[in-house]
């Protein structure tokens, strides 16, 4: 139940913490339906998330450093009108939800999303959240870029779940999650979520690799994308994927100047003069795959 003060309240007094939040989360994302804990309005909710805020990664590429503490991504995301990546995506995602009385928590996992099938585990670096609603759980993820799936997935189900794009699976081996996506007809692994719940500290360091190590890729690519129920956006550094739903797609490569346009007209991030370097770099890049 959200706050609602009484008439004779005075106006001057600042609503709590909880609704102010979600006062300036749904103007970002433009969603004026009810903030009930239900599957319909998760739906809603991840649906408007990644198609208004975008996944980008631009302060570890630039800064080599990434704020995850919750103010500093409610200033950058909401307020700042940028994006981020999981750690600041899901981590706004899941205070939002639990400000609207959902039961979720957060979840790690080992990124498998285009690394050879022999290739050794990668590090837990990615956050997702598991949400209950009427005691059936849940996967949502707002922050895995041009692969993230575009609705909450059943956890109790190894069947195949179709969205507005691709088809996923979840399936389970002992107490670790495998995630998959349909590619040609064919299952992909995206990650595999560990089922117990980190502590704090797990998603600090998770983070401090992600954003700063030089085996990151977000230390060496400039990424960005967007989903929306019609198309999915991707840009890696100088190359601009386009893949609509209906199943047409196209590719272009881009100079320096229509890298910085990509940004600010298809993801609606104010382009900074510190990202000049960046994209003059990302311009020339040679991209394989």
């Amino acid at each position: 139940m959200l706050y609602r003060p009484d008439p004779d309240e005075s106006a001057a007094v600042p609503p709590p913490p909880d609704e102010a939040l979600l006062a300036r989360y749904f103007a970002r994302i433009g969603y004026s339906g009810p903030a009930r804990p239900t599957l319909a309005v998760l739906e809603a909710l991840q649906a408007a998330h990644i198609a208004a805020i975008p996944f980008e990664s631009i302060d570890a590429l630039v800064e080599g450093h990434i704020d995850i503490g919750a103010e500093a991504v409610a200033a950058k995301l909401i307020d700042a009108r940028r994006g981020g990546y999981c750690f600041e995506q899901n981590g706004l995602f899941l205070r939002v939800l639990r400000a609207i009385g959902f039961e979720a928590e957060g979840l790690l996992g080992r990124v498998r999303w285009m690394r050879p099938p022999d290739a050794p585990p990668a590090p837990r670096s990615h956050m997702v959240l598991r949400v209950r609603i009427d005691g059936r759980p849940w996967l949502s993820d707002v922050g895995f870029g041009s692969a993230v799936p575009p609705r909450p997935l059943a956890m109790d189900s190894e069947a195949a779940q179709a969205t507005a794009h691709e088809r996923y699976r979840i399936v389970r081996r002992g107490s670790r999650w495998s995630v998959r996506i349909a590619i040609e007809d064919e299952w992909a692994p995206l990650y595999a979520i560990d089922d117990e719940p980190p502590a704090p500290i797990d998603y600090e360091v998770a983070n401090w690799y992600t954003a700063t190590h030089p085996d990151s890729h977000f230390r060496h690519e400039l990424i960005a994308a967007r989903t929306t129920a019609a198309a999915r956006l991707a840009l890696r550094d100088n190359r601009l994927t386009i893949r609509r739903a209906d199943g047409t797609s196209e590719r272009r490569y881009l100079t320096a100047e229509g890298i910085a346009e990509t940004l600010t007209e298809l993801f609606g991030l104010p382009v900074r003069p510190s990202w000049q370097a960046a994209i003059e770099r990302a311009a020339t890049a040679e991209i394989e795959g």
